[in-house]
């Protein structure tokens, strides 16, 4: 993670982060221990727990708990008790700056440990679900702190949602059912980044795309990007692969597994487990479980395959291993600085949500250019007056 490297080499040098502990929900992996240790290079008192009960490599975590300033509290498949009795660990060390991803170390703050908020200085949110939550909190001035939409930035969106979602979750679904891809139908729900990147790396496997969308633009991008639009309902019936990229709930449900085909597979890349109805699965189906990582459910004769729980199909399956590093060195090195920024000037500013500011954005792109060797154009002084100026002629 060459990006990543040389941020840790300034932070080693600047100690941005002295005497401030941060505390952070993420997916306990490999990659994140690299942001890990590189915020306790920084100065920082670490403190982390998982943001998914079944995201967590134990082998990561009983690592991290070896590193001078780190606290490790995750482990794989925990209860939802247990889950939440690491979040608290994670608030008991009173973080004055947090790192979230899907926002449940903020939903815990602001509803079971509001005790703890005057000691927030600001926080980073690192997925399109937590956002959404952000944004209606803040929408009803609910938000006490400042927090950075680290996922709404370009160099978050234009790779790690769409590459890296894209390929790992097409991955894992793979190499957990060792079903091929070219041929099938795969359905994609919801055109946002992360469906984007997911139809465009399936058709380039020779998938037939299916797209559901509930907004009328994203629908008509993803049919003049050349693939097949419609409801759900109608989905239902010809696909033979399902990924849930919305963040919302209930986007297979009852009337859906109804009308699905014999030997459907059916899998979330959104944060939560809620876009699968697995509730109405446990309480109407029989349920054979196949392998680690598939539940088989028989539906009035038909076979329902589910991964992951329904939960993050590319970090939840028995070898998921999420996004590619090369991605994650982008998005970490952005969590980084904007936690590097929180830190200088969190006091400065109000609750509510905040762009990545711009020059951070540029600098992580600039540095990913410079690991790949590349460079690029500058403008000329004639081209900058040009853009600058109304009175160019005709």
């Amino acid at each position: 993670m060459p990006v990543l490297a040389s941020i840790k080499k300034q932070f080693v040098k600047e100690k941005p982060f002295s005497g401030m502990t941060i505390g952070m929900a993420l997916h306990v992996e490999a990659k994140t221990a690299n942001l890990v240790t590189t915020l306790a290079a920084g100065g920082a008192e670490v403190h982390i727990t998982g943001c998914n009960p079944l995201s967590t490599q134990d082998d990561v975590a009983a690592a991290l708990n070896k590193v001078k300033g780190v606290n490790c509290y995750a482990k794989r498949a925990c209860t939802v008790d247990e889950y939440y009795a690491a979040i608290d660990s994670v608030l008991d060390a009173s973080p004055s700056i947090t790192i979230d991803d899907g926002m449940d170390l903020i939903h815990y703050l602001h509803t079971k440990r509001r005790d703890l908020l005057k000691n927030i200085i600001g926080g980073c949110e690192e997925t399109t679900t937590g956002i959404h939550r952000l944004r209606a909190m803040s929408a009803e001035g609910k938000l006490k702190f400042p927090v950075i939409a680290v996922n709404d930035t370009p160099m978050k969106r234009y790779f790690d949602n769409v590459h890296g979602t894209g390929e790992s979750a097409l991955t894992s679904i793979m190499i957990t059912t060792n079903t091929l891809i070219a041929g099938k139908y795969v359905v994609v729900a919801g055109y946002g980044f992360c469906g984007r990147g997911l139809a465009r790396k399936a058709h380039g496997l020779g998938a037939k795309v299916v797209v559901t969308e509930i907004d009328s633009r994203r629908a008509l991008e993803a049919h003049m990007d050349g693939f097949h639009v419609m409801p759900m309902d109608k989905a239902a019936e010809i696909g033979d692969i399902f990924i849930t990229t919305t963040g919302n709930t209930a986007v297979i449900s009852a009337r859906h597994f109804k009308r699905l085909k014999d030997g459907a597979i059916l899998s979330n890349a959104g944060h939560f487990n809620v876009e699968i109805d697995m509730d109405y699965l446990a309480e109407n189906a029989d349920k054979v479980i196949q392998r680690e990582g598939i539940e088989t459910f028989i539906l009035k004769g038909k076979r329902i395959h589910v991964l992951a729980e329904g939960r993050l199909v590319n970090l939840a399956t028995p070898k998921g291993m999420g996004h590619p590093i090369e991605v994650m060195d982008l998005s970490f090195a952005l969590q980084a600085l904007c936690a590097r920024y929180i830190a200088k000037n969190g006091k400065k500013l109000r609750g509510g949500v905040y762009d990545v500011p711009h020059d951070i954005d540029e600098q992580v792109a600039r540095l990913k250019l410079a690991s790949l060797n590349l460079s690029i154009d500058t403008m000329t002084k004639e081209q900058k007056d040009y853009l600058c100026s109304w009175d160019i002629g005709t």
